[in-house]
């Protein structure tokens, strides 16, 4: 059963309201980075996309295990940080 916001995710073509860079590292900014490497926005954009209801993720981390590109390529990612601090600041966090 999906909640109610991946729900209304996956109806509406959902835009972000405004949009800005990481500062810090975090384990949001992590997954940012892990979907932006794989050419979307976020979560939210991979879903209606891909149309898929979850993205498999390390169950011990939480990281963004595996991704689907746009050509249907697939990405797959360490179970330990990948995005590195000098990366951090290219990693853009949009806001709905």
């Amino acid at each position: 059963k999906m909640s109610e916001v991946s729900e209304v995710m996956t109806k509406a073509d959902i835009k972000p309201k405004s949009m800005h860079r990481a500062k810090i590292w975090s384990d949001d900014v992590e997954n940012l980075y892990r979907f932006q490497q794989a050419g979307y926005r976020d979560e939210v954009e991979y879903k209606q996309v891909k149309q898929v209801d979850e993205v498999e993720c390390w169950p011990d981390t939480g990281f963004v295990k595996k991704l689907q590109r746009r050509d249907n390529t697939f990405y797959y990612y360490n179970r330990q940080r990948e995005c590195e601090d000098k990366d951090v600041r290219k990693v853009k966090v949009y806001v709905y």
